[in-house]
């Protein structure tokens, strides 16, 4: 069976696609978002505690 141009074109973006997803996956949460969410994480808990 030959693939037509369009099932060509799909198999490229599919491929490419999936390649970006995963080098994004794999580089991981930046140092700075991180500290961002242990802040916001230590403030959720001292709102919750009576002063």
């Amino acid at each position: 069976m030959k693939l037509g141009k369009n099932d060509e074109n799909e198999r490229f973006i599919d491929e490419n696609l999936r390649r970006v997803y995963e080098q994004t996956v794999d580089e991981g949460i930046p140092d700075k978002f991180k500290d961002l969410l242990n802040k916001l994480k230590e403030q959720e808990k001292n709102s919750g505690q009576p002063e």
